[in-house]
Order: structure tokens, then C-alpha cells, then sequence
């Protein structure tokens, strides 16, 4: 049986999950909360229990009305502790809208008061920093195939030896 108190007495991590959900042009859907000030990407808080791919799906049919295609996820950030808010890791999940789907979208009127489609090199100057720095290596993620993994939106340096060439186990060096 597990130790029910230790497991009690780890720490806990915040997690949120944001929609990169880009237009037929390329463009990237932004939102304008009412309560905080800049554009961001759909979503929100992941809720106890709930996995991060269930968190973004549930925010965007709240705020946005609907369910967009998600081709999967392109970035995971570690963004650190700021202006007394936890550390939290935010998973970005890339995905596509139509024209149709755009024309529908209803946004929660207590909760966000406007929606934008931009070039993605205009994100920065609509969206926070700590936003427009996930958006390069998020679009190069969905481009890749590949999820990336950023430390308050840049990629980390992995020691003195550039990751690529850095000794494998078992393998040569």
C-alpha cells in the first residue's frame, strides 16, 4: 500500500495547456482576457486529476465554443516562479481552423473580450514575453514533428558539450 502521507507531502507543480490553433494562412489565434492585460494562446489551468491534453480540449470549448483538430503537442515550458505565482509547466498543443470554425468561434464574455488571427512574427507584439518566446520553437515543433522542451521559453544549454555530441551510454566516447 502506498505511503499516502509522503506522497502528500511532496511538492506540487502547476500545469496549464494552451491551443496553438493556426488558420488556413498560417495565422495564430490569440485571445484578450478581461482580467489581465496582453493576447494569449487558448487555455488555462490543468484542473486535479486532469491530463494536459484533456485541459486544452475543455478551455477551448469553453473560451473559443468549440473543439479544434489538435495535431499534438509541439512545446513543453517550464516557466519559472513570477510576481509571486508558482513555477508551472505549460504544455502547447498545435492544431488547425477553418474558416467555418473561426466564423463560430464565442468567446466567454466575462472571461475574454476579443479574438485576433496574426502572422505568428506579430505574436510579440500583442502577447507577454513569456508567451511570444514559446512561439518560434512551438511552430518549428509542429513543423518537426516533435515536441520541445523550453525553460521560460528558450532552450536550455545542456552542459558544456552541445547535447547532440555529448557521450550515449553504451555508444562510443
Amino acid at each position: 500500500m502506498p505511503d499516502l502521507a509522503y506522497y502528500a507531502s511532496l511538492p506540487r507543480t502547476r500545469g496549464a495547456a494552451a491551443a496553438l490553433l493556426l488558420d488556413d494562412l498560417g495565422r495564430v489565434l490569440l485571445v484578450k482576457p478581461t482580467y489581465k492585460e496582453g493576447w494569449f494562446l487558448p487555455g488555462g489551468v490543468i484542473e486535479a486529476g486532469e491530463s494536459p491534453l484533456a485541459a486544452c480540449v475543455r478551455e477551448c470549448e469553453e473560451e473559443l465554443g468549440l473543439v479544434p483538430r489538435l495535431d499534438g503537442l509541439v512545446c513543453v515550458d517550464w516557466g519559472p516562479p513570477r510576481d509571486g505565482v508558482d513555477a508551472v509547466n505549460v504544455f502547447v498543443f498545435a492544431g488547425s481552423l477553418t474558416a467555418a470554425e473561426i466564423a463560430a468561434i464565442r468567446l466567454p464574455p466575462d472571461e475574454l473580450s476579443d479574438h485576433v488571427l496574426v502572422a505568428p512574427e506579430k505574436v510579440p507584439e500583442l502577447a507577454p514575453p513569456h508567451v511570444s518566446r514559446r512561439m518560434e520553437p512551438s511552430l518549428r515543433g509542429l513543423v518537426e514533428h516533435r515536441a520541445v522542451y523550453l525553460e521560460d521559453g528558450r532552450e536550455p544549454g545542456y552542459g558544456s558539450a552541445p547535447l547532440a555530441s555529448a557521450p550515449r551510454p553504451g555508444g562510443p566516447g
